[in-house]
């Protein structure tokens, strides 16, 4: 079990889809190697370099764009600001030209069809993402780094500490699901009043309040811009975009002109069971096709998993009367904290623990922040939390291609909904009642993890990925 301090925003990444193992974390492996190579003043001295992708970075890279990632940070580019409109433009530039703009500033030849390097069978025995990075100098002096995307956009360079905010001391510190009802038991504090108190640690209140709004406009973008995109995604499954088309139906042509108008509209066409539903699915399809097309999106807690969370917590603000800033964070803050128990205790990298480390985990932290800002005690909430991953269990990585398109998008909608349900469970609920805690159920998590099967693991080695007939992508 970890025992790293982890922030609202070690869950909460802004990035560039479709991965956040796959995608996310490459790109800051590159970016952390730059800084290592500027640390040590070698940065000017590189002439060659090359990048080796190990397991499942090497087996669903192609789909996932983890060569586009690696190049792009090696260019010195921010995933949080490069305007993702320019991926291709970039990318085809350092095809053609075959060089490569170290940091933005350093020109050196290479060629990404050699230089990126898919070792399919081999495997590095810290985790199943792992890349290194071979820089050749002007004196001829060989450079060699390692690094593993561990899930969510984290990563570990091999040899370091863990975490830089190892040696932080919280004044609640949590490792698991008993530590934080101990601190709410013992204060009175809520969940997201915990979570806030170490938030302190790092940052003022003021700053992170602003920051989580900052994480919020970024989700209800990709809401917003996934429900007004046509077409088919990349990749060359033909995967035809839905939510666009579902928006448009369920609006019945009505106009406006931004997200409040739009939210708006959607709060007038009433409370009905299948409306909301259909809405709820809209939702998780938007966020999960832009993420799937390079679009920008935040890690909830992975990137494959990023509309699981925007999709309830716009339910909550439409249908719920929620369109409260102070709701808005406390809602991120208590899935926040959730999250974090489940990297602490087994895994968020469906690399290590299949899918039910990627929605699993993001429907069990939206169940417990709707718990909380419904009205639910902190026992309703874990509990809310125990529910839905307990029924998410065994949730095996199977993407097709590589591509986090089938099944992902779909698993998202189910996600979001299950949080939903699991949330009402509870809160129906005398807390006593529950058999299972969440604790109980992270442990069996991560048991069931080192169970299953390697090729269930994002690998597309099994599962829809090789039972679903190539024809597929010309359907």
């Amino acid at each position: 079990m970890s025992h790293e301090a982890i922030s609202v925003f070690d869950m909460f990444k802004i990035g560039v889809g479709p991965s956040s193992s796959h995608t996310l974390g490459p790109w800051r492996a590159a970016s952390l190697f730059l800084h290592s190579l500027q640390h040590k003043d070698l940065l000017h001295k590189v002439t060659r370099l090359e990048v080796l992708l190990y397991g499942s970075l090497a087996k669903t890279g192609k789909g996932h764009g983890t060569d586009i990632a690696v190049q792009l940070g090696l260019c010195g580019e921010d995933p949080v600001t490069f305007d993702v409109n320019m991926i291709d433009a970039k990318i085809n530039d350092i095809n053609a030209m075959k060089k490569l703009l170290l940091d933005g500033k350093y020109e050196i030849d290479f060629e990404p069809e050699e230089d990126i390097e898919f070792l399919y069978t081999e495997t590095l025995p810290y985790h199943p993402n792992a890349l290194t990075f071979l820089a050749v100098l002007d004196n001829d002096e060989h450079i060699a780094e390692t690094y593993y995307s561990v899930g969510g956009g984290f990563v570990h360079k091999e040899g370091a500490q863990l975490n830089d905010d190892s040696n932080v001391t919280l004044p609640f510190p949590i490792n698991d699901a008993g530590d934080l009802l101990h601190w709410c038991m013992k204060t009175g504090m809520s969940i997201s009043e915990v979570v806030m108190e170490n938030e302190i640690t790092w940052r003022t209140e003021k700053e992170t309040r602003l920051r989580l709004l900052e994480i919020w406009n970024v989700m209800k973008q990709s809401i917003f811009l996934g429900c007004h995109m046509q077409g088919l995604l990349p990749g060359g499954l033909n995967v035809k975009r839905r939510a666009a088309a579902l928006n448009k139906k369920l609006l019945k042509d009505k106009t406006y002109n931004d997200f409040e108008s739009w939210i708006k509209i959607i709060k007038e066409g009433g409370n009905d069971f299948k409306y909301t539903l259909d809405w709820v699915s809209c939702f998780a399809l938007a966020v999960n096709e832009q993420n799937a097309s390079f679009g920008r999106v935040v890690t909830a807690p992975t990137n494959g998993a990023a509309g699981v969370i925007p999709a309830v917590l716009t339910y909550y603000i439409i249908f719920c009367d929620g369109n409260d800033d102070n709701k808005i964070i406390q809602f991120l803050l208590t899935a926040s904290e959730v999250g974090s128990i489940f990297k602490k205790g087994a895994t968020i990298s469906a690399a290590m623990g299949g899918c039910q480390a990627e929605i699993g985990v993001s429907s069990s932290m939206a169940a417990a922040a709707l718990t909380e800002c419904f009205g639910g005690t902190q026992r309703q909430a874990l509990m809310a939390a125990e529910i839905a991953m307990e029924h998410h269990l065994g949730m095996t990585c199977d993407p097709i291609n590589g591509l986090v398109q089938i099944p992902c998008i779909e698993r998202n909608t189910m996600g979001a909904i299950k949080a939903i349900t699991a949330c009402q469970l509870a809160l129906q609920s005398a807390p006593d009642y529950a058999k299972v805690s969440l604790d109980n159920v992270i442990k069996t998590m991560w048991n069931t993890a080192l169970d299953m099967n390697n090729k269930y693991k994002e690998t597309s080695d099994g599962g829809l990925a090789i039972n679903v007939p190539l024809s597929l992508s010309e359907c």
